[in-house]
């Protein structure tokens, strides 16, 4: 991604709290580590699969707010370094269990379905967490790697165990977007005996649409790439802003469709974004059904349903850069010539 300091004033990293973090995460660190003891896989993991701006943010909020599962949280997210013991300060802060005459009952337990390029507010607002994935991944130029450079040089065992415990620690299945990993879903895979991979999918005329406005609110222009480099990055940086963008959605999908193909039934599901708006409910059973279908999901009763039941589809045409008709042809092209 392009250097912080290449982004749009309210987008700016903040220099103070980077600093504390990593101050703080540090010296956690030895405390993190003893609570890796109780690491065994007793739950489901759920990894949000898929293109940026392709209904992913909203989907891990609805997902957040059924109560269903457990995930990164804003609160947690200050943690990446030491996640277990930032889920047992989060459960000393916000779980009602330890709540002692209502002494802290400051931290926002709502979740709305509003974000800003994947940001969300509220202490228990999901979060994306790709701080705490890139301990793990030693991703340079590019956010890929191939099978057996990845397995060699990138600390998977150690995320499977932090991910193992963190669901250990919340007692439910864990849930979190892994769009880090869109090209190297098999050796995420093999980490781990129960995973349910949920492709997210949207028309791809409106998810480049929204992968360009997104590069003009980070940015300040269409033309700064956005969101992960992926292996395709060298050759699509510099075209086109439109070619380039979509050229990023083909091949994300590509990849994505071609590794999930080859997993167990129970562990994929695949979220066609418009079919989702008009109907939550049927993912929330499908969810519960791939989990219920894997041995020792976790998952013991499913809380009933009561969700949205329908969100607003934003599949608009709002771009001045580009017409509809451009992108659709952008797509058709490289459809055909498969890159």
């Amino acid at each position: 991604m392009a250097a912080p300091e290449n982004r749009t004033g309210k987008y700016a990293r903040v220099s103070a709290l980077e600093a504390l973090l990593k101050d703080l995460n540090g010296n956690l660190a030895s405390a993190n580590e003893k609570y890796l003891e109780d690491s065994s896989e007793r739950y489901s993991k759920i990894f949000l699969m898929g293109p940026h701006r392709s209904g992913s943010t909203l989907f891990m909020q609805w997902l957040a707010s059924s109560g269903l599962v457990a995930y990164p949280t804003n609160l947690l997210s200050r943690f990446f370094g030491a996640p277990l013991v930032g889920a047992k300060i989060q459960q000393l802060l916000t779980d009602p269990r330890y709540n002692f005459r209502n002494e802290i009952l400051d931290f926002s337990t709502d979740i709305n379905f509003s974000s800003d390029n994947g940001k969300t507010k509220g202490a228990l607002a999901p979060n994306e967490f790709w701080y705490f994935w890139r301990r793990f991944l030693p991703f340079d130029e590019l956010d890929y790697m191939p099978a057996k450079e990845l397995r060699e040089k990138a600390n998977l065992e150690g995320l499977r165990d932090e991910l193992n415990t963190l669901a250990n620690i919340f007692e439910k299945p864990f849930a979190m977007k892994a769009m880090i990993m869109n090209q190297n879903i098999p050796q995420l895979a093999e980490q781990f005996g129960k995973p349910l991979f949920v492709w997210i999918r949207r028309d791809p005329i409106f998810n480049i649409q929204s992968a360009l406005e997104a590069r003009k609110r980070q940015y300040g222009d269409i033309k700064t790439w956005y969101s992960f480099k992926i292996r395709e990055f060298p050759e699509l940086k510099d075209l086109d802003p439109l070619e380039s963008v979509t050229g990023q959605i083909f091949e994300i999908n590509r990849s994505v469709e071609r590794d999930i193909e080859k997993l167990p039934e129970h562990q994929k599901l695949v979220v066609q974004y418009e079919d989702f708006c008009k109907r939550p409910e049927y993912y929330y059973h499908e969810i519960v059904r791939c989990l219920k279908e894997q041995k020792n999901s976790g998952l013991t009763e499913a809380p009933l349903y009561t969700g949205e039941t329908h969100f607003s589809n934003t599949n608009v045409w709002r771009l001045e850069e580009y017409s509809e008709s451009q992108a659709e042809l952008a797509y058709e092209a490289c459809c055909a010539r498969g890159l």
